[in-house]
């Protein structure tokens, strides 16, 4: 018995001694586990290349605390449980980070392990659930739903000043966080939901869903689903001739999304967290780079997966160690100033839950184009100080008047 005992305990040291020595190499690896095939692959691909843009700077500068980083990358094929078993791969290698999935149901399965190994993962997931789970390990480079959604029922009800709305969703983990969250916003505003459509991942015929809307008659349609589907739906409320007001959420308006949808995009608004027609001068200069290396126009995934790397930095710079339970402390509560760290884009502080909080704006697609129609202050962090977060910007671009 005391021999077993004995075996167990040198073994449980070894372990201890390699996953710790693994810090003491010359690289600081982290994974890019996002959506390269299947629903997901724009927004999986332009994390994944934001991210690689944003670690061939940090390493051409020196690194992090003298180290270079490294970065090996994985298809989730859009699918939760090859999510999950890629999370744990790269936890048998023996990572410092991981970045993705971008998925909001792929990311809900997979940072389990993440939290088990106590990894730090960065995620460009939505979904209000996702920082709901206690999970001290996950941090969002994007906003939650729930910080979203009142700014954009904010505009719906205080400047378009729509009484009524129809909510088209996406049924899943993504869709119906937004919905209830979309709900609660408007709660206690002028604005009544009359009508709530669900539709599927993948769904190709939207005449049904939009024969509803316009069943409703209400003043107007909040959109909220995938990409492809978010310009299905464009196209069959144009082709049913719907004229009023389409009013989403980052989706709705995107690069992609107006590139399937072509002239069915103009006139839809939206609430962008990031874009890179934003009047800042570092997300000017992210989207030159972006476009000089790979070719095309960056979607707002691209800016979430760049500006994560430098948040990650300024967690170890603060941690003062390559110390993954250490930099995961030093999340809760940062500041990130673009002082400092200009590939952030834009003043950042997280809260204990890992969710962020920082200026937004609101776009509209005039000619195929986002075009900046309102710059939206923090809700609530950053607000002690607004000055930091809304930065020089042209003067037909002033911010948003606080409500």
């Amino acid at each position: 018995m005391k021999k077993r005992f004995a075996l167990k305990l040198i073994a449980a040291c070894t372990l201890a001694v390699s996953a710790s020595a693994g810090f003491a190499q010359d690289v600081i690896k982290i994974a890019n586990i996002v959506e390269l095939s299947g629903g997901g692959a724009t927004a999986g691909t332009n994390f994944k290349n934001g991210v690689e843009l944003a670690v061939r700077e940090i390493n051409a500068n020196g690194g992090i605390l003298g180290k270079k980083i490294q970065t090996t990358t994985a298809d989730t094929q859009s699918n939760a449980g090859v999510a999950k078993g890629l999370t744990q791969k790269a936890i048998d290698d023996n990572v410092f980070a991981i970045f993705g999935p971008v998925f909001s149901g792929s990311i809900m399965v997979s940072m389990a392990e993440s939290r088990r190994a106590e990894v730090p993962n960065f995620t460009g997931g939505e979904a209000a659930s996702i920082t709901e789970q206690g999970n001290p390990y996950v941090f969002r480079t994007s906003f939650t739903q729930a910080t979203a959604m009142p700014k954009v029922a904010r505009y719906i009800s205080d400047q378009a000043k729509l009484k009524s709305i129809v909510v088209i969703y996406v049924n899943n983990d993504f869709g119906k966080g937004g919905l209830d969250s979309i709900r609660k916003a408007l709660a206690n505003s002028p604005t009544k939901i009359l009508s709530e459509i669900s539709t599927e991942p993948g769904q190709v015929d939207f005449s049904a869903a939009v024969l509803r809307a316009k069943q409703s008659n209400a003043d107007g349609v909040f959109a909220y689903s995938n990409e492809e589907e978010s310009a299905r739906l464009l196209r069959e409320l144009r082709k049913q001739g719907w004229t009023k007001p389409i009013i989403g959420e980052t989706t709705l308006t995107g690069q992609k999304v107006i590139e399937l949808a072509g002239e069915a995009s103009n006139g839809a608004i939206a609430h962008v967290g990031l874009t890179v027609d934003a009047p800042v001068p570092a997300i000017r200069a992210f989207k030159a780079k972006f476009e000089k290396d790979y070719k095309y126009i960056s979607d707002h995934n691209g800016m979430k997966g760049y500006s994560g790397v430098y948040v990650l930095k300024a967690a170890i710079e603060k941690a003062g160690k390559l110390d993954r339970k250490a930099v995961a402390a030093a999340m809760k509560g940062l500041k990130v100033n673009t002082d400092k760290y200009p590939g952030a884009l834009m003043y950042t502080e997280f809260d204990n839950k890992g969710d962020l909080d920082r200026m937004s704006f609101m776009v509209e697609v005039k000619n195929g184009k986002q075009e900046v129609i309102d710059m939206v202050p923090p809700l609530g962090l950053a607000t002690r100080d607004v000055s930091k977060a809304i930065p020089a910007a042209p003067a037909a671009a002033k911010p948003a008047a606080k409500k």
